[in-house]
């Protein structure tokens, strides 16, 4: 299949010197956003204990522990500054991302030791929902860092409980393990009760000499009173257990070791529980990439720092979807799929440090003559019709029959609205390709580029789909939301407007609201609000999107739960046909 992969279709332009120094404000302004990100994961970081506090108790703060983990410059973080029920520390208290360990991609996460000794915290269940979630889509392994002090009592109704709620994490690393997914654990601290279960429940357990696990620890033991209240001689007892716990807590290394065998081994360092785990991570089964490559890896042509000079803050400005493609994908190649055929969307087969991924994404600007199905306006990019649609359906579904992963990239308005559009089978079609999404059974990455707006959102890969997107991440101009501000004031207060205009009434206090909403939307769309409420998974700098795609591509092959022979697809094949053929190719968008 080399005549198919090894020379795809060349792809972008480079800037022009006008281009780039038009763009300068652009830049900047990107450069600000991406700075008050920074300035709060350094606050993060920063906050609890010191690092020099932890260092003279002899231990690494979770950070370190995951740069001497993992292979230098592969680490790709998400869900850094996650916050989505506005916790005291501002974040969830633990650190996750996709990593190679010892030559092998995995998923890995540690607890945040510096913030109530790694407890479970508002919000945390979340993040360690998605985690697991990532771990199964890509068919990867799970690494734990555990170090935690079990539940912030003063807010067990916010952790404790509820479906989705911290226990639910061991039923996933039971599912994952059923799965052949292995969760491998260094454990670490103090982990009574909830922290004895993430100590529990992976698959294999490597202990540093002073830790400990159980059911309950010296607090709790010590603390089991039948009176349901509490006197001075039930304080004083208290204290003679609490004393007694803190010298021998429970489920120490001479226990869980030594008696009941649950630690497969204890080390003296906490750097050699993390050799260990480089060492287990050695004996799990992967494919060598040169398995499922289909050319040798190869840079992108054109910069990936052309990104920001390329991609608009301001959304009313129009860029070229293939330019952005061509700083991201292996030489700058591509073979598009049915270019003649629904322009407002992209769809195409790229490389990916060698490997082949399926990009769909959205082009921008005017197209005149477009939708087929009415006269009445001219199509817009970022909004979805009935080609496009269709058009993405054949492909996913495709995709799914040659078990291509797919990567979109999302700057979308919305889909198209209006009697004739219904009549277009609109609704149906962006249903039919949420059907399609599902049955294929691929992992999927996102990108949202700018917007992520509507049905579109969902439709389009959204982290919505999920069992199948591993993670989204946002850029410096991303914005999610139902509609624009503006959009949805007019629809919230058109009716009072015109009861006011009718009653002779004063039109100030209902214009004021409107744009008190418009302000509202503007403040809970942009990318930081974005990251806390979980909308995305990351913030990323556009310059680092190709080391994401490059992670999540290799994950996807590293252990597939099925393949597809390269000679058997049928993709590649349909696309070349289509040049053969002589169908018209459609204009770069």
């Amino acid at each position: 299949m080399r005549q198919y992969f090894e020379k795809m279709d060349a792809l972008g332009k480079p800037l022009l010197p006008r281009q780039v120094e038009g763009m300068q404000d652009n830049r900047v302004e990107v450069e600000a956003i991406m700075a008050e990100i920074d300035a709060e994961i350094d606050r993060i970081k920063n906050f609890g204990v010191s690092t020099e506090a932890l260092h003279k108790r002899g231990e690494m703060t979770v950070w370190e522990r995951i740069d001497y983990l993992v292979d230098p410059g592969t680490f790709c973080p998400l869900h850094t500054i996650y916050d989505p029920e506005q916790e005291e520390s501002g974040q969830t208290n633990v650190v996750d991302g996709l990593a190679k360990i010892n030559g092998k991609w995995c998923v890995v996460i540690g607890f945040n030791n510096k913030w109530i000794a790694g407890a479970w915290i508002a919000g945390q269940a979340d993040n360690n929902l998605r985690v697991t979630d990532m771990a199964k889509i890509l068919h990867l392994p799970l690494v734990w860092l555990v170090n935690c002090s079990g539940v912030k009592l003063t807010e067990q109704e916010k952790v404790y409980a509820n479906r989705r709620g911290q226990g639910t994490c061991f039923f996933r690393h039971a599912e994952l393990e059923q799965d052949g997914v292995p969760v491998i654990a260094g454990i670490y601290g103090t982990n009574p009760a909830g922290g004895g279960y993430q100590g529990i429940s992976p698959t294999i357990l490597l202990a540093h000499k002073k830790c400990n696990m159980a059911v309950g620890g010296s607090g709790i033991v010590g603390g089991m009173s039948p009176k349901g209240s509490f006197d001075l001689e039930g304080a004083e007892a208290l204290i003679e257990a609490t004393k007694h716990f803190k010298a021998v807590p429970p489920g120490s290394v001479n226990i869980h070791y030594n008696k009941t065998g649950f630690f497969k081994a204890v080390y003296e360092t906490e750097t050699q529980v993390l050799d260990a785990i480089k060492e287990w991570m050695a004996y799990l089964p992967a494919y060598d990439p040169k398995f499922f490559r289909v050319a040798e890896p190869a840079e992108p042509k054109f910069p990936s720092t052309d990104l920001a000079s390329i991609i608009p803050v301001n959304k009313k400005k129009v860029y070229s979807f293939e330019d952005v493609l061509a700083r991201l994908t292996d030489n700058s190649e591509h073979m598009e799929f049915r270019s003649g055929y629904g322009p407002e969307m992209y769809c195409g087969l790229v490389k990916v440090d060698g490997l082949l991924v399926a990009v769909i994404g959205n082009c921008q600007g005017l197209l005149l003559n477009y939708p087929e199905y009415t006269d009445e306006y001219h199509g817009i990019g970022g909004k979805l019709y009935r080609q496009g649609l269709i058009n993405m359906n054949e492909f996913v579904t495709l995709c799914g029959r040659d078990r291509v992963p797919i990567i979109w990239f999302q700057d979308t308005s919305g889909i198209d609205v209006g009697d004739t559009a219904e009549k277009a089978e609109l609704l149906g079609l962006g249903q039919s390709l949420i059907y399609s999404i599902e049955q294929t059974e691929l992992p999927m990455m996102l990108v949202v580029l700018r917007k992520g707006t509507a049905a579109a959102h969902y439709v389009l890969g959204g982290p919505t789909a999920n069992n199948h997107n591993a993670f989204t991440l946002g850029t410096a101009v991303t914005e999610i939301n139902v509609m624009h501000g503006e959009t949805a004031a007019a629809a919230t207060y058109s009716r009072r407007l015109v009861k006011e205009k009718d009653a002779s009434k004063s039109l100030d206090p209902a214009i004021e609201k409107m744009n008190d909403l418009v302000h509202h939307y503007a403040e809970t769309s942009r990318p930081m609000y974005c990251a806390k409420q979980g909308f995305v998974d990351e913030i990323v700098r556009f310059e680092d999107i190709r080391k994401y795609m490059v992670a999540f591509a290799n994950g996807a092959y590293q252990n597939p739960k099925s393949i597809c022979p390269q000679h058997h697809m049928i993709l590649p094949r349909l696309i070349r046909s289509q040049v053969v053929t002589g169908l018209p190719l459609r204009p770069t968008c």
